[in-house]
């Protein structure tokens, strides 16, 4: 089977002029050609593509491949997770992961709580700070939790993201609105543990692979999972395996959101307990970074004895079942198709 990939890469990106901070949630050559690297190993053909405007390039000069491994986060706009998904609908070329529904959902943090929320998960208490006037309807306590309503690989968190009086509220909602350019999500501070979930699989066959507790070292920013905790998460932060009733919660939550939500193939879910230790919502990332040994995915994957060829034979697996295609995979893909998940 002809499979092509589709990428954001950094440097690419770099050399059009921008910053390490606009160019955060790309990919590395390491990722691609770990991918790649599997995919071959496991028997597909695979095709170099590149950026969506590569995509865009290819697909007018005729070019089609039996199915598209798409790890594209986009550059513009709400829809940018979905406008690869979107354009290879358009030509009916398969894809893994989220359509573009879901990812332009699970982009919008706050639509996605509605969501989730209306699903009956429990998820922070939130406000959608649009402009500065828009402070004054929050009347939630204090402490409050403040991020940009659209960006991922906590892009604009840092240890200030906890806010503890209304005039902090204005100032970092200030900041956030000018540096982003894009609305600001207000949520309802929890002061309890932290976990990320990792899933495979879609619908009723979507199962967590494993959950890690995301613990924070002593050099640190200290509070939350920021974005310098996450670029250097080898230095300042721990993955734990916890096993307990209140992990095994975070599970079930995580699954019920993905199942809800209607997301495929693989991804994650982030979920933080309350006072009561009651894992609640936080986010779900439907296109999860891939990186063997620096993406939370993976790490959680390799924790549980599940090898990096492994995971990416399950996402195909569940990909290619989608479709109506499982029957035309490579072997060791098949069975990965049925493996209790």
């Amino acid at each position: 089977m002809k499979i092509g990939l589709t990428y954001d890469l950094k440097d690419d990106y770099r050399g059009l002029g921008l910053n390490d901070d606009q160019i955060a949630e790309f990919d590395s050559p390491e990722t691609i050609g770990a991918i790649e690297g599997a995919l071959g190993r496991l028997g597909f053909e695979t095709f170099r593509i590149g950026n969506i405007f590569s995509l865009v390039r290819a697909l007018a000069s005729g070019a089609a491949w039996d199915m598209v491994f798409n790890i594209c986060e986009g550059l513009y706009g709400i829809g940018r997770e979905a406008q690869v998904p979107a354009l290879l609908d358009a030509y009916r070329i398969p894809c893994t992961f989220s359509d573009p529904c879901v990812l332009s959902l699970t982009l919008h943090k706050a639509l996605a709580k509605r969501a989730v929320r209306d699903l009956g998960i429990p998820t922070p208490e939130f406000f959608l700070v649009e402009d500065l006037q828009d402070i004054a309807h929050v009347h939630m306590e204090f402490p409050l939790f403040v991020k940009p309503y659209s960006e991922g690989t906590s892009k604009g968190v840092t240890a200030r993201s906890v806010i503890r009086s209304r005039a902090g509220l204005v100032q970092l909602c200030a900041e956030l609105l000018e540096q982003y350019s894009q609305p600001v999500l207000v949520e309802r501070f929890l002061p309890g543990r932290e976990f990320t979930v990792g899933i495979v699989g879609t619908a009723e066959r979507a199962r967590a692979v494993g959950i890690a507790e995301v613990v924070l070292r002593e050099q640190a920013e200290q509070g939350v999972y920021s974005y310098l905790n996450k670029d250097r998460c080898e230095d300042l932060v721990s993955y734990t395996r916890p096993d307990d009733a209140e992990s095994a919660l975070a599970v079930a939550t995580a699954l019920a959101v993905w199942r809800g939500l209607g997301c495929f193939d693989a991804g994650r879910v982030d979920l933080r307990s309350n006072e009561a230790g009651i894992p609640e919502f936080i986010e779900v990332n439907p296109l999860a970074g891939l990186h063997p040994t620096h993406s939370d995915l993976p790490i959680i994957c390799t924790a549980e004895g599940i090898p990096y060829d492994e995971l990416v034979a399950r996402i195909m697996a569940s990909a290619l079942d989608r479709y109506g295609l499982l029957a035309q995979a490579p072997d060791r893909v098949r069975a990965a198709a049925c493996i209790p998940r």
